[in-house]
């Protein structure tokens, strides 16, 4: 009876237009769309983006669904009705309807070690989980956004980038090392108005070290993380190379035996490959 009656509430709310709109979302011929494997940067381009375009309102986490909104938070209804041409968070595989792909990507063995703590975060992984447990379910793509396994979502869009309007890549890592360059190639993709000056603006309210203070402050308000852990936050180290003390060198060679191929083509190089072996690993809590 329960399930029936969660099944009609579900029907009910669709009628009503007030589920999320997900990967059912109305997509135009303009829409600009920031898509990445979950965490993978993808909040922090959008923050970016946010604080380029609006220098006299920084964004917070109370505002970025009314700047550049995710398909995951709001109804079709309401993304509708958004200005046109919309720039968009997605975390799907290829979708033949996204025309215009500002495409993330991040090294998968931080992307498992971030992943980690979030589903910590949501409560989907119990609290004596290690990260060494944690990573054949990373692998097989076992929790939460069930958008592919990283190997398989990275190369779909990958594969078919040149059937695309308009394509970007964007490494996590080369924005972190020369923020402004890298967005500066967002906005000339988006065509958005740039002078040093708002590019250094952008980059200054969307540090790390401010989000993280936004967090704090706008955790408990803040809609996405209703119902997660607050003693976990959503914001972390956001550094590059945080596998090498983080993962145990055993999960390390899993993920190079499954993505080995595809990361050597986007630029990461292999454990075996670098100078110096990974550090052994400092256990994660």
């Amino acid at each position: 009876m329960g399930r029936i009656l969660s099944t009609l509430q579900q029907a009910k709310r669709v009628l009503l237009g007030q589920v999320n709109a997900g990967r059912a979302a109305t997509v135009y011929q303009d829409d600009v769309f920031l898509v990445s494997y979950p965490k993978s940067g993808n909040t922090w381009i959008r923050f970016l983006i946010s604080n380029l375009v609006y220098q006299d309102e920084p964004v917070t986490f109370a505002n970025i669904e009314s700047r550049v909104p995710s398909i995951y938070m709001l109804p079709d209804r309401v993304l509708r009705g958004f200005p046109r041409p919309r720039t968009l968070k997605s975390h799907e595989c290829f979708m033949p309807r996204y025309r215009n792909v500002v495409y993330i990507v991040r090294d998968p063995r931080d992307v498992a070690v971030s992943y980690y703590h979030y589903n910590l975060k949501k409560g989907l992984l119990p609290p004596t989980c290690s990260i060494q447990d944690y990573i054949p379910q990373f692998l097989a793509d076992e929790l939460d956004m069930r958008c592919g396994a990283w190997g398989d979502h990275v190369m779909s869009w990958m594969c078919m980038k040149e059937t695309r309007d308009k394509f970007l890549l964007l490494r996590y890592e080369d924005v972190l090392a020369n923020t402004e360059t890298e967005l500066a190639r967002v906005a000339q993709f988006l065509n958005l108005p740039i002078t040093p000056e708002r590019l250094q603006h952008a980059v200054r309210f969307s540090s790390a070290d401010r989000m993280r203070d936004l967090e704090k402050k706008q955790g408990k308000d803040w809609v996405f993380a209703k119902g997660m852990r607050r003693d976990i936050p959503f914001v972390r180290a956001a550094v590059s190379g945080s596998w090498r003390s983080s993962l145990p060198l055993e999960s390390v060679r899993k993920i190079e035996a499954a993505w080995g191929t595809v990361m050597r083509e986007l630029g990461y190089s292999l454990s075996k490959d670098l100078p110096t072996a990974p550090r052994t690993h400092q256990p994660v809590s």
